[in-house]
């Protein structure tokens, strides 16, 4: 079989997913218990934390005033969760600007909106049976960049999680690992334009694409206005979460 099959059978099989998930946005204080369960749960077993008496796993940037905070349900069950942030000059607040400020900072003082999307977990069990829904969960990335007409998407991971990000999203290193706040585990900063590689990602991965109906049932009615003066993101609880 050559390769653009494999692709292509590989594509189908996530959009085949897709098609049976539901993303919601995290809004009540039970479904953020539960997000944080399974963090906790995920992270301790890769070693990336130490045990805490909480069973859960959260920090400062869950509140942020620019977080969105998905999970990913497959029959009712939640399956797995991402965070995101979007990070602009009048919110310049992100887990990775945190720690790679120096490196980051001056893409914000220039103006630019960058998605940072962290704390991607996924069900240990559901993920055995379902290889493909972290390429499900990774796709709010996308939908979240979309909806922001990013400039810059970023991925901070684990040294051997690179070659998942560069060979999905085209990203590439930049800098070296740092501490990162609250993990074990140095963290990898990798990022790209996200005006030069959406394309490319739409052409190999076509269940990557989202329509602007999707994008605002999950972060709410489109707000941003790049050239406004008085620009203001902030979360807007989406349809599709309205009953969460």
């Amino acid at each position: 079989m050559n390769s653009v099959n494999v692709i292509s059978s590989f594509a189908r099989n996530v959009s085949d997913l897709v098609g049976r998930i539901e993303y919601r946005r995290i809004v009540s204080s039970e479904d953020r218990k539960a997000v944080f369960r399974l963090r906790y749960e995920c992270y301790l077993r890769e070693g990336a934390i130490t045990e805490n008496p909480t069973g859960s796993f959260e920090d400062d940037f869950d509140s942020a005033p620019n977080v969105w905070i998905f999970g990913v349900y497959l029959e009712g069950i939640l399956a797995s969760s991402i965070r995101v942030h979007i990070a602009n000059p009048r919110h310049p607040i992100a887990p990775a600007l945190s720690v790679f400020g120096d490196i980051l900072g001056a893409r914000i003082a220039r103006g630019e909106t960058i998605v940072d999307p962290t704390r991607f977990v996924v069900d240990q069990e559901l993920s055995r049976q379902y290889p493909a829904l972290a390429y499900a969960t990774v796709r709010m990335g996308m939908l979240a960049a979309e909806w922001a007409e990013a400039d810059y998407a970023l991925a901070t991971v684990r040294t051997e999680h690179r070659a998942f990000y560069r060979r999905l999203l085209f990203m590439e290193p930049v800098g070296e690992p740092r501490i990162y706040p609250s993990l074990k585990n140095p963290i990898n900063l990798m990022g790209v334009s996200f005006p030069l590689m959406r394309q490319r990602v739409y052409d190999r991965y076509p269940f990557m694409m989202s329509t602007r109906a999707e994008q605002e049932s999950l972060f709410g009615p489109r707000i941003i206005e790049r050239a406004a003066e008085e620009n203001e993101l902030a979360p807007v609880a989406g349809r599709a979460a309205a009953a969460a």
